[in-house]
């Protein structure tokens, strides 16, 4: 599996020297990636049969009995993504930006259309949409390409219907989101490689 993002949160606010306690679903990411550093493979085989109701999903939900049924789904979805996987990803991003990266060489996120019918499904659900979102898994799998931050999956889906949180509307926003610029720095460096490429 790819590595998460350069900087990503373990736990620690990046301001305070002071290590805070974990919230649940960052315990609930703790747990699993647990799982797959110590080798569960049965634990893991355990979550990835969501609809027979095992001792690795009871596991899971103990980490917020409130949101039992979201910590359960997210730890499907992410024993779905490490399959076969020996090292963890926690991930980053929400789900919109996530999918950004679904698709090839030819086109990833709103430029794959796999990808954007896909956000389509997924942002129009007024429930979580969990075998879409099981699909949007499987194909970052596929792709080769870091899931969404496991935590933040588990804050978003339990907030789904609040109107206030706007969660479907936030990963839209993340989805579509234009590219980053390239700083004018970057284009100077390229263009003066360039030159001296074809001086050489």
């Amino acid at each position: 599996m790819t590595a998460d993002a350069p900087g990503t949160a373990r736990g620690h606010s990046a301001d305070s020297a002071e290590p805070r306690e974990p919230t649940r679903s960052e315990q609930l990411t703790q747990w699993l990636t647990g799982l797959v550093h110590s080798r569960d493979y049965g634990k893991l085989a355990e979550l990835r049969r969501p609809r027979i109701s095992r001792n690795a999903h009871i596991e899971a939900g103990w980490f917020d009995p409130a949101r039992r049924e979201v910590f359960e789904q997210v730890a499907f979805l992410f024993a779905v993504y490490h399959q076969g996987a020996v090292e963890p990803s926690r991930g980053y991003g929400s789900l919109g930006t996530a999918a950004r990266r679904i698709g090839t060489s030819l086109g990833r996120g709103p430029d794959d259309a796999g990808a954007s019918r896909l956000m389509d499904r997924i942002v129009s659900s007024r429930r979580p949409p969990l075998r879409h979102l099981q699909h949007a898994i499987a194909r970052l799998r596929s792709c080769d390409v870091p899931p969404p931050s496991w935590s933040r999956l588990a804050d978003d889906l339990a907030r789904w219907t609040d109107r206030q949180a706007r969660i479907r509307y936030r990963w839209a926003v993340d989805f579509h989101a234009p590219p980053p610029r390239t700083t004018a720095r970057n284009d100077t460096t390229a263009t003066s490689t360039t030159t001296k490429d074809t001086l050489t």
